[in-house]
């Protein structure tokens, strides 16, 4: 009997995957296509199995539910890599494969082991190469000052911590966020599609057989345990399939407008959904049953399962206040797939929540407390490490508190900020700040412990008086010393005018050599692998900017040099 984590029948499965079909010999079974691999969600992950696959000679089939890209695609487009790519020695900077390791080593702690890592880090390089040898555009124009996205005509900058002087004893700063290159106007948003979609075209130029608008719902495997194909649910091409994609994509339009709690945004979520309605519809009444043979394997790579909001209560409800990031195909269906064979799951309540301070630089330079009144990072880390310290350890609350000087300054900085960092923080500014003459009046406001506050405020003071570094590592030239009138920002994961945005990391455990997933006794299940957002990967601790791009390539990559390997 198949011994699982988790199985369709359960009331807790919430998912539209079935239970694994079972045959005797897929020799004798209907299939209605045939590949050596057949890869299930086309995104960063899966195109980039396609492709290793493809380049060593094997057949490849890809279903997506869309036409491919999924969140890499829709993301900021940064590839984090170091060690010495080619990007990094045009512009001069120096890294090393060992370097990269002694940073990230910061980040990742035991979410993959030591081994993996360095392996990581010592073809980053090459991954690097392999991208642009693909057709994915770099270039060397370096951003040195911090910051969480560089500006128009920057490509190339610290997409981490590796800045923060905590950070900076292990390791020498090096700048490993390599944006995608395009020309024209400025985007922050889609940008990945610098990345996506030039390996898409090296994939179907290679000969990859992609059917879109068609959704995985269950696997198919032997008596002995072996997953030797997929059932799939797909919409014929034509005029019908044309007019699905327009209503899906003009109601995902609609609905990410805006953040969730911005006003407006229920009318846009309603107005959005009834265009996806009728889209459902059509896939209700049109799509066809096709069963898709894997002559040597099926690669999960559907996402995470943050748009999964039941999934999100049930495994990370610390976050579920918190805006989905991603896509709306983010629904944990390749999680389930592998669950529904005996997959093993791990690390489903880790969440990257972003929580960006800086630009404008100026907030970073005041304090950030809890309810207890007392600081509880460096203002200065990478946005992630910020929110997880918020969710994790200070139930999702935190407050930004600024002085009258510090906050004109951080209006200013903020006129001269990428428009999406200048409206967050205008946002921010102009209706959510409180200003009060008393620390004693700001604690009040939100429930604030006062008297920790008040020490917190003046040993803050102190350091700054003294020009030294503060607790938490924090650097002697970003201690500003704070004096009444006071400002102070609600940025608590429930802030209605501050949206944390928030991507899943967990996902199934697999061979760290092979990609294969693994099952509850902790053997691979042959002919099962899992790649990017599906699987636990190099990302799944503390997310830096590119990490989950890099992790999505190197795991990707992996699962097809290893099919290779294996027999039909």
């Amino acid at each position: 009997m198949l011994e699982t984590e988790i199985n369709p029948n359960n009331d807790l499965w919430l998912s539209e995957v079935e239970s694994p079909q079972i045959i005797n010999d897929p020799n004798l079974f209907s299939w209605d296509d045939e590949a050596d691999l057949v890869v299930a969600g086309l995104g960063g992950a899966g195109v980039a199995a396609a492709n290793e696959a493809l380049d060593n000679h094997l057949s490849v089939i890809a279903i997506d539910k869309t036409s491919g890209g999924g969140a890499t695609a829709k993301s900021g487009g940064v590839f984090y890599a170091g060690g010495g790519t080619p990007i990094q020695n045009a512009a001069g900077v120096e890294d090393s494969p060992e370097n990269m390791f002694n940073y990230l080593i910061q980040e990742t702690g035991d979410i993959v082991s030591k081994e993996t890592l360095k392996r990581f880090c010592d073809t980053s390089p090459e991954n690097t190469q392999w991208l642009m040898d693909n057709g994915v555009q770099f270039d060397p124009s370096y951003y040195e000052i911090k910051t969480s996205y560089p500006g128009a005509g920057y490509f190339l900058y610290h997409s981490d911590n590796s800045l923060v002087p905590s950070y900076m004893e292990n390791a020498i700063p090096a700048p490993r966020g390599h944006r995608g290159f395009e020309e024209g106007p400025f985007r922050p948003i889609g940008v990945g599609g610098t990345i996506f979609y030039p390996l898409k075209k090296s994939a179907i130029s290679k000969g990859l057989k992609l059917y879109p608008q068609t959704e995985a719902r269950s696997l198919l495997m032997t008596a002995e345990g072996k997953v030797v194909g997929i059932k799939v649910l797909m919409l014929p091409s034509g005029k019908l399939a044309e007019k699905h994609k327009k209503l899906i994509n003009k109601g995902e339009l609609f609905q990410m407008l805006l953040p969730p709690s911005y006003p407006g945004s229920k009318f846009l979520q309603i107005l959005g959904g009834f265009y996806i309605s009728r889209a459902q519809k059509i896939e209700k009444n049109f799509r066809e049953v096709k069963y898709i043979r894997a002559k040597k394997g099926v690669c999960l790579s559907t996402g995470g399962f943050i748009f999964n909001r039941e999934m999100v209560k049930e495994y990370a409800p610390k976050y579920y206040d918190g805006m989905p990031l991603g896509t709306s195909n983010d629904q944990g269906s390749g999680i389930r797939l592998g669950q529904s064979v005996g997959g093993k799951t791990n690390h489903m309540n880790r969440v990257t929540a972003w929580r960006f301070l800086n630009p404008p630089l100026a907030f970073a330079h005041g304090v950030v407390v809890n309810k207890n009144g007392q600081r509880f990072c460096n203002e200065m880390v990478y946005g992630a490490t910020l929110g997880d310290a918020m969710c994790e350890h200070n139930q999702g609350k935190a407050y930004l508190i600024l002085d009258a000087k510090l906050f004109q300054i951080a209006k200013e900085q903020a006129a001269e900020a990428l428009p999406f960092q200048r409206d967050m923080a205008r946002m921010l500014m102009y209706f959510n700040a409180r200003k009060k003459n008393t620390l004693e009046e700001i604690a009040k406001i939100y429930d604030i412990n006062s008297s920790n506050l008040i020490a917190e405020i003046e040993n803050y003071n102190q350091s700054a008086r003294d020009l030294s570094p503060c607790r938490f590592g924090k650097g002697a030239n970003d201690v500003k010393e704070l004096h009444g009138p006071f400002y102070i920002m609600d940025i608590s994961i429930d802030s209605k005018l501050a949206p944390l945005t928030t991507l899943t990391l967990g996902g199934l455990m697999v061979n760290e050599s092979s990609g294969e997933v693994l099952n509850l006794k902790g053997n691979e299940i042959k002919g099962l692998y899992a790649a990017g957002r599906t699987a636990v990967g190099v990302c799944s601790n503390i997310y830096v900017s590119g990490l989950s791009i890099a992790d999505c390539i190197f795991s990707g990559r992996r699962v097809g040099q290893h099919i290779t390997t294996t027999g039909g």
